[in-house]
């Protein structure tokens, strides 16, 4: 799984022009699910986002995480990210998983957000939404489950 997570101060997902999550400070996870990817790799993922230590303390030092600023968590599923564009000018797909095995994974990846008590919004599977942010810092961060970056 492969996530692009910025630390936001507001983020909202729209979809055919209503909001379906909003939250107001925290992250903004932008998720891919790859063809290989099994429960594991979402409880990685998980656990990785809910203790980045990338919030401030009082001294202005990212030394605190999502969890420990009682933040929210804004995920949206985006195959793109899965894109190889190494070679050639059109994306190719092949690493992403097919619909329904990462619908799957999306869906474990979000209960597992939800076990840490924070608020967890989400955008609509597979549905062609608007994301609206305000990037805090900016702050992005991409994360892969199986560490490859």
């Amino acid at each position: 799984m492969r996530a692009v997570v910025q630390r936001v101060s507001r983020a909202s997902v729209d979809v055919d022009g209503a909001c379906v999550g909003r939250i107001a400070g925290g992250w903004l996870v932008l998720l891919g699910v790859g063809r290989e990817d099994g429960p594991e790799d979402a409880a990685r993922l998980a656990d990785k986002i809910l203790n980045l230590r990338a919030f401030e303390d009082e001294q202005g030092k990212m030394n605190r995480s999502v969890v420990d600023v009682r933040g929210g968590l804004l995920v949206v599923s985006q195959f793109t990210i899965m894109a190889d564009c190494r070679s050639g000018r059109r994306p190719g797909f092949t690493d992403a998983a097919d619909p329904k095995t990462a619908e799957t994974l999306y869906s474990h990846f979000l209960a597992l957000l939800a076990l840490s008590g924070l608020e967890v919004a989400s955008g609509v599977f597979r549905a062609t939404m608007q994301v609206e942010l305000v990037n805090d810092g900016p702050v992005t961060f991409l994360l892969d489950s199986r560490r490859l970056f």
